[in-house]
């Protein structure tokens, strides 16, 4: 005997919560870059697919790249901390003033190999500036590849090449580097930069090589400035991060997968993700006629002892500096012998 059209009505309604419950638990994810881009496509969609997987469909990422979801570059930790997004990738450096400790980080010629120095970053942060983290979880703290120098017009190979020049800056510490070294820094999120090149408002760019192709730096400049040494000239740090309320609502076991896929570890992954992004872009750049070369060892000294206060101010304006940069410097120091 077949059930009553009406009995199957009313046992789908019965069933109606369970069945909602299991509907996947899907994470709004946004960032400033195209689709294009290697922190797009090596990263986050890989992490996504990553949770997505251990979680047996349960959770999801909607993404929102290029600023879809509103607002400006800037505003993505706001849109963390506020829940307009799950979660966001975004650099500390647009936010000046909100991460005063772990900007250590990005003093000049501090950092060493970059999945290194993103071990080191998790640790310190973790045990020194979670309090700079109000509002939202990390999930993964790195930092950039090396960041080169990129003209337009003319080669730089002297401190007194670079004076007069107007260069875009990633951060308030790159602000200083440069001024340092005798450059007008302009501050702006990667996003603003090229027309900003196209224009001539700026005569150069300070970026790392994997941000050029979504950015058409190699198509608005001829010469790019590598510093090759041990520890690199400049690096930003990056920060992936939840919405801390949105965290503590998922269930117990969807937070373990969360969990699973932060933390040193991931760091490191997420920053080795650029590596042969940066590769591709240099290589690009080389084809397409541009002139890269790096600075002569003895000219680098000299661009090293001339940013060296922007390091000993650092010191002097945070409480307990020293302390912290030297335990940042030994934590670099360590995993990069490691």
């Amino acid at each position: 005997m077949q059930p009553s059209r009406a009995l199957l009505a009313a046992l789908a309604f019965a069933a109606g919560p369970a069945f909602a419950q299991q509907e996947p638990v899907v994470l709004k994810l946004a960032h400033s870059l195209p689709p294009t881009a290697a922190a797009h496509t090596r990263f986050i969609v890989p992490w996504c697919e990553r949770i997505e997987a251990e979680s047996a469909g349960r959770m999801k990422c909607q993404i929102y790249p290029a600023m879809s979801l509103g607002g400006a570059p800037a505003q993505l930790l706001q849109q963390a901390r506020d829940g307009v997004a799950d979660i966001t990738w975004t650099l500390p450096g647009w936010t000046p003033g909100r991460f005063p400790l772990s900007e250590v980080f990005e003093l000049p010629f501090f950092t060493s190999g970059r999945e290194a120095s993103s071990r080191a970053l998790w640790d310190f942060v973790e045990k020194n500036a979670m309090s700079e983290f109000a509002g939202v979880k990390p999930i993964a703290t790195w930092v950039t590849g090396p960041y080169v120098f990129h003209f337009r017009d003319k080669p730089v190979k002297s401190l007194d090449d670079l004076k007069g020049l107007k260069v875009r800056a990633p951060s308030r510490l790159g602000n200083k580097m440069l001024a340092a070294l005798g450059v007008t820094p302009v501050g702006m999120p990667v996003p603003q930069m090229p027309e900003s090149l196209s224009k001539g408002v700026i005569n150069g760019a300070l970026v790392p090589w994997e941000v050029v192709p979504p950015t058409k730096t190699h198509e608005l400049t001829r010469f790019h400035v590598e510093a090759d040494g041990p520890r690199t000239m400049l690096s930003s740090t990056m920060i992936f991060v939840m919405n801390q309320k949105r965290y503590d609502s998922l269930p117990a076991d969807l937070k373990k997968v969360i969990d699973a896929n932060s933390g040193r570890e991931t760091s490191a992954w997420i920053s080795a993700a650029f590596t042969p992004a940066d590769a591709a872009a240099r290589e690009m750049t080389v084809a397409r006629g541009n002139t890269v070369y790096a600075l002569a060892p003895d000219e680098m000294k000299k661009w090293e002892a001339a940013t060296r206060p922007v390091t000993e101010e650092w010191i002097k304006e945070v409480a307990d500096g020293q302390r912290l940069y030297t335990e940042a410097r030994n934590l670099v120091g360590k995993y990069t012998k490691d």
